[in-house]
């Protein structure tokens, strides 16, 4: 077959090929008495192959050479073995990383809803001057509502009025409280709050973090908008100390990559200015 028929049932442009051949990648395929190169089923195999390599990360060189052993030899070089793991475990954090991405867009997505849903409840209303409370409910009240609660007060400023509570509270996680300080919020002096302690209060967003609260989640009576952050929870996160403080780490991060929008959405449906940065 000539070269474009190769390419194409390889899935690649024909300059792909010529590439590969002049990297060294592909051996050049014999010449016919015409000049032109005349690829065979065992050419194919080997293009497929090292595509296939390709796009699982290998560079061009490591997957010619891995192709190479394997048509060649029918085994594996062994010093390939670590970089094969290597790749299949950047593909499992790439998947990690696109599940987070569709989790905080889901709940962007929700956010701009209730935003929208509080705009349109104070439409030929005076604009209210009392700030935009939000209560945090998780079930612990010992961590994810906690940082939730730390940030919004260092977010939102005066323009929000901020409580976290628990289902059924159990004290504040000492490494919550490290990774606050982290970014210079002194949480040393919270405690954990009961969800008992709100019923009745008013509030304009109840934000649950976990599904066992979103469960269990009283219901909280007057006008508010209801939303659910789905967090892992960091304190069920075993290991070393450094290892569980990574864990609230990313907690932080993503308790926080859903509040700046929240916090400009909120101000927004409330008829207020962002307040600069």
């Amino acid at each position: 077959m000539k070269v474009s028929e190769l390419a194409r049932r390889a899935g690649v442009a024909s300059s792909t090929v010529r590439f590969y051949e002049d990297m060294g990648v592909l051996p050049a395929a014999a010449r016919e008495p015409n000049g032109y190169r005349d690829y065979g089923a065992g050419e194919l195999a080997r293009l497929r192959l090292v595509v296939a390599l390709r796009r699982l990360g290998l560079a061009p060189v490591d997957a010619g050479r891995l192709a190479a052993l394997c048509m060649d030899r029918g085994e594996v070089d062994l010093d390939l073995a670590p970089l094969i793991e290597t790749q299949r475990a950047a593909i499992e954090r790439q998947r990690s990383d696109l599940d987070r991405l569709e989790s905080e867009l889901t709940d962007l997505e929700l956010t701009v809803q209730a935003a929208g849903r509080a705009r349109h409840s104070s439409e030929g209303n005076a604009v209210s001057s009392k700030p935009i409370r939000v209560l945090f409910v998780c079930t612990g009240n010992s961590a994810r509502s906690q940082i939730a609660e730390a940030l919004l007060r260092d977010f939102g400023g005066a323009d929000f009025e901020t409580f976290s509570a628990g289902t059924e509270p159990k004290g504040v996680n000492p490494f919550a409280i490290r990774v606050l300080k982290e970014i210079d919020i002194d949480w040393s002096g919270a405690a954990s709050k009961s969800v008992t302690e709100f019923i009745g209060l008013p509030f304009d967003y109840v934000i649950t973090v976990c599904d066992r609260a979103r469960q269990s989640c009283p219901v909280f009576p007057g006008s508010h908008n209801s939303l659910h952050w789905g967090l892992e929870d960091p304190a069920e996160v075993e290991g070393s100390d450094e290892h569980k403080l990574e864990a609230f780490r990313r907690t932080r991060t993503e308790v926080a990559t859903r509040l700046r929008p929240f916090v400009e959405l909120a101000r927004r449906a409330r008829q207020e200015a962002p307040t600069p940065a």
